[in-house]
């Protein structure tokens, strides 16, 4: 039976609107690997400068979520420890932000760097197209001149061998400012969050896009 072009038209129509639509793209997942300064220790989640980072992704109109996995009181050995777990899911972009736990504590700058290096060589065995951003730390003065600046050059050190966007120093801004930090002078205020998500973003979003 020869169909009319009204009704051929009509029969198109129907397959074409019922034909499964491609699934969007899921976004790209950006992993923050972290301690108590991605965690948000002392303010509310959605204060906290990851948070703050999303915000920032969704409104430049980038495909990315951003993924938390910071701990309170993680050493970069804790941090290292954690890795097979977090390998589960695939990450495009790693932030790493460890090692300020390991310089309050006087740990050896050798062994924070050895740890830092197997963290990033872990996911690049994972994924080679991984982009690393390392978030620098640095150490107040009364932890001596010698520790200091071992400790000061670790990080540009680790971006220029690892290939790694580098944020100089995670806490510009805020590090040392009583009313952008919480009583133990340590850990940002929601105020204080705000800041360190601008010193990431002018980083990341290069990467981003």
């Amino acid at each position: 039976m020869l169909l009319s072009r009204k009704c051929f038209l009509l029969l198109l129509a129907a397959l074409v609107s019922s034909a499964p639509l491609p699934a969007a793209a899921a976004p790209k997942a950006i992993l923050i690997l972290g301690d108590s300064l991605a965690a948000g220790y002392g303010v509310d989640p959605d204060q906290a400068w990851p948070a703050l980072l999303q915000k920032k992704i969704d409104a430049a109109g980038l495909k990315f979520k951003v993924l938390n996995a910071g701990v309170s009181g993680d050493t970069t050995a804790d941090g290292l420890q954690r890795v097979d777990w977090l390998l589960r899911r695939k990450a495009d972009v790693l932030l790493l932000e460890l090692g300020g736990n390991d310089g309050l504590r006087g740990l050896p700058v050798d062994s924070t760097r050895t740890n830092l290096q197997a963290i990033i060589d872990r996911f690049r065995q994972k994924n080679s197209a991984i982009q690393i951003v390392i978030a620098g730390m640095k150490m107040p003065p009364n932890m001596g001149p010698d520790y200091v600046g071992a400790f000061n050059k670790m990080y540009p050190g680790l971006a220029a061998k690892n290939h790694a966007a580098l944020i100089p120093f995670l806490l510009e801004g805020v590090g040392g400012k009583p009313d952008l930090n919480l009583p133990d002078g340590i850990h940002p205020t929601p105020e204080g969050h705000k800041i360190v998500a601008e010193n990431v973003w002018a980083v990341l979003r290069r990467l981003l896009q």
